[in-house]
């Protein structure tokens, strides 16, 4: 069985936000811990990434926003071959992000080829990291499958999402996606909080 590994995005993901209830619920999962959470820096991210996967062996992905971007950016590196697949859940847009934040990343470009594992990416219309668009376009561009789940903001503590059930359904929907390496099933069709 393959474990799970939690990448959070810039602050980390702090007391109440859904992927601190995931490493309570989920006894195979683990968070990627960076040594600075508010000036993430690719360079410093990325390493420590791949060596939790050389550690784990393989894994799934858990991101959020930045951890995103994290994820993708094992596209065309030795390590992607150990991920089993990933949800990646809003997000973010690189240009809004560091207008929002100015200074504070360290990113370069955002990450547009096609992931080699399968991959789900979870966006909302109203969050102010990534549009509905370029939500559509970087799920295109990094070859998942993409779903919008309405008005939900960032898909964080500030939007209402704590404990998020229907991630541990999409997660597993994503395994079985993995396992048989065919299309996609369906999604839950509810995306409740």
């Amino acid at each position: 069985m393959s474990g799970v590994l939690i990448l959070p995005g810039l602050f980390g993901s702090g007391e109440g936000h859904w992927q601190q209830y995931w490493l309570q619920d989920q006894p195979d999962s683990r968070c990627v811990t960076q040594d600075d959470w508010d000036h993430p820096n690719l360079d410093s991210w990325l390493p420590r990434l791949e060596d939790a996967l050389e550690e784990a062996g393989e894994a799934y992905l858990v991101a959020h926003s930045l951890g995103c971007l994290l994820a993708a950016r094992l596209a065309g590196r030795s390590a992607a071959r150990r991920v089993k697949g990933a949800l990646l859940v809003a997000p973010c847009d690189l240009p809004p992000t560091e207008i929002l934040h100015p200074g504070q990343i360290s990113f370069g470009d955002m990450p547009a080829a096609a992931l080699p594992f399968p991959s789900i990416v979870i966006g909302s219309m109203n969050d102010a990291y990534m549009t509905v668009d370029r939500l559509t376009l970087f799920g295109r561009l990094w070859n998942a499958e993409t779903r919008n789940i309405g008005l939900a903001g960032h898909i964080n503590v500030a939007s209402g999402f704590g404990r998020w059930r229907t991630g541990y359904r999409l997660l597993d929907a994503l395994k079985a996606r993995s396992r048989t390496r065919k299309r996609l099933a369906p999604l839950p069709s509810v995306f409740a909080v």
